[in-house]
């Protein structure tokens, strides 16, 4: 016949069992100790214990599930309707998210604008920090530099092609790669399409004078060639 000591020490094993899966991490454990005593009310704590833990390991699942590969980033761990350590938790994960979110959102609105030919919006660096820091500044570099290029390219087509003062020439400080091409591409357009002009405006004003001598000696193609 079992003693009232030995049934006590059965259930304080399996207490200690099942505090063993949750320190392990084995949330879906419980217990069952009938009667109203010491021992009932334990198990009933370590229940509730058990419970919160299963169900903010689910929330946080789901939420890096929803941010991290879903990319849906208002997603929120929900209220843990406690006070203390959980609801800290809880909290915690919420304003990393915020957290990360936030240069993500800057990212997308500054890019947007550029996608739309809007190159005057910028990164708020303010709030940024570290490996952010970083992304803001190489973004509003890169920014920076496609609103220098499109100004001095602007400039010159005005000063050429409206004004007609020909020789100007696109400056951009500090290109490289494929700006730097593009900014040569765009002064030699701009410097072969002055020497053309200026050639013939030479010889027509000589032709005009009587002088009949003077030739076309530019390097010419297309309908530039047919005007030689």
């Amino acid at each position: 016949m079992t003693t009232a000591n030995e049934e006590t020490d059965a259930t304080l094993d399996r207490v200690l069992s099942a505090m063993r899966d949750l320190r392990d991490g084995n949330f879906r454990r419980r217990l069952v100790v009938p009667g109203n005593g010491p021992v009932s009310a334990l198990a009933d704590v370590f229940n509730e214990i058990a419970e919160r833990n299963q169900w903010l390991a689910g929330e946080l699942g789901r939420v890096r599930q929803a941010v991290g590969q879903e990319g849906r980033l208002t997603e929120r761990v929900a209220p843990a309707g406690t006070a203390g350590g959980w609801s800290m938790i809880a909290d915690s994960v919420n304003g990393l998210v915020e957290d990360l979110m936030r240069p993500t959102s800057e990212l997308s609105r500054v890019l947007a604008a550029v996608a739309e030919g809007d190159l005057t919006k910028r990164m708020s660096d303010q709030t940024l920090r570290g490996e952010f820091a970083t992304l803001g500044s190489t973004v509003n570099g890169l920014v920076d530099q496609l609103s220098s290029f499109a100004d001095e390219v602007t400039r010159v087509a005005r000063e050429v092609g409206t004004d007609g003062r020909l020789g100007g020439q696109a400056k951009v400080p500090g290109v490289a790669g494929t700006w730097r091409d593009l900014t040569d591409n765009v002064n030699y357009m701009a410097e072969n399409l002055t020497t053309q002009v200026r050639n013939i405006a030479q010889v027509t004003t000589a032709v005009a004078l009587g002088d009949l001598t003077q030739k076309v000696t530019v390097d010419a193609r297309g309908e530039i060639l047919e005007l030689k």
